[in-house]
């Protein structure tokens, strides 16, 4: 995916560079399909009782991007990166030369601020892939809050390309280089945090969470976590891995709540490379399903596959960006409202005509 990335962002430096008169490309998120007007705001969240793992010199902080249901359309759209963060992702991706502003003009479907719609909802945490920033997984928080779920897009500090914080100071990649091994304990830590932050009394968000019903779901390093999160946290009532290795398996004491699986099936099929959710599929006790998306890339599970198709950098057959994004955000939804609110999703039953690059694999 970084390799996607790289190419598509140096693609359009090319272009802009290419003429003065030519008009650099205008990159834009498919919007939402759920009924629900959006708001957005961002928390800096401090865990004082912890030491940040990667930089120890001060205690962990965590940028937070909620997404909500809104009363009213009403302030500005969300912008997807600061021009500080994007300049600090091209910087770290080698490319300084691209003008920040092509990623830090996207703005989203969601307004700043917007007042949140009355009632308790269920939650959704997302945790994105290693390296990269939080916002790469905004279509599919905008899908889930214009479907009614409030919606908590962790920024793990230290572990993406570029994080701003309120007082402007813009933070790297520390742990880039790591072993990925050493991250889900982390995320998981920063997720049982995130989640003791809003559900308390004091907290503004407890008047719109409902504490019976959160979900987790993760791309990557991202969903690689969200069963260490599962088992450490029995607050998180389903969990979703979004095309993410399982290299730590899933412990023989199993994990009984509600699982999706959905990958790649180049890589994610019983019979495919990976053997990481083969080896822990039997541990997953509880309802669950096992799907593969053919033709997928890793980015198709993002917003970088998106991107990427607007700069017409897809590849020779591989599913289409817009496609990729509209295929998870089907999926991860009705398995949340199947699982978090009881909704009838047929969808999850089996291959449907409409969708023919799903796969359904129980073995």
């Amino acid at each position: 995916m970084r390799r996607l990335l790289v190419a598509l962002l140096a693609l359009a430096g090319m272009a802009a560079m290419a003429s003065p008169a030519a008009a650099a490309p205008r990159l834009t998120l498919p919007p939402p399909t759920g009924s629900h007007p959006l708001g957005s705001t961002d928390l800096h969240l401090v865990d004082t009782s912890r030491k940040d793992p990667w930089v120890p010199s001060g205690p962990r902080e965590l940028m937070v991007s909620m997404f909500y249901p809104a009363l009213l359309p009403i302030g500005p759209k969300r912008p997807y990166l600061t021009f500080a963060e994007a300049k600090a992702f091209l910087t770290e991706s080698g490319l300084p030369d691209i003008d920040p502003g092509l990623v830090s003009g996207i703005r989203t479907s969601a307004r700043v601020d917007a007042p949140a719609r009355p009632g308790k909802r269920a939650l959704v945490v997302l945790s994105p892939g290693f390296g990269k920033p939080r916002t790469t997984l905004t279509g599919l928080a905008e899908e889930l809050a214009s479907k009614g779920f409030v919606v908590a897009l962790i920024g793990h500090n230290y572990e993406s390309h570029g994080t701003a914080f309120p007082d402007g100071h813009v933070t790297e990649c520390a742990a880039c280089g790591s072993d990925s091994k050493l991250l889900p304990p982390i995320r998981s830590a920063d997720v049982s945090f995130v989640l003791d932050t809003l559900t308390r009394p004091s907290s503004p968000w407890s008047r719109l969470i409902d504490r019976t019903r959160i979900g987790m779901a993760g791309h990557s390093i991202g969903g690689y976590s969200t069963p260490t999160a599962m088992v450490d946290d029995q607050r998180i009532r389903a969990g979703a891995d979004l095309d993410g290795r399982l290299w730590s398996p899933i412990p023989a004491s199993g994990i009984d709540r509600p699982f999706l699986l959905l990958g790649r099936e180049s890589e994610y099929t019983p019979a495919g490379p990976d053997t990481t959710w083969a080896g822990s599929w039997p541990n997953l006790t509880g309802w669950k399903r096992w799907i593969s998306v053919a033709a997928a890339g890793h980015a198709s599970f993002t917003d970088v596959g998106v991107l990427g198709e607007q700069l017409g950098l897809s590849q020779p057959g591989l599913l289409g960006g817009e496609r990729g994004m509209e295929l998870t955000r089907a999926y991860v939804s009705a398995f949340f409202d199947k699982n978090l609110r009881g909704g009838h999703q047929p969808l999850l039953d089996g291959p449907v005509a409409g969708n023919p690059e799903i796969k359904f694999w129980n073995y």
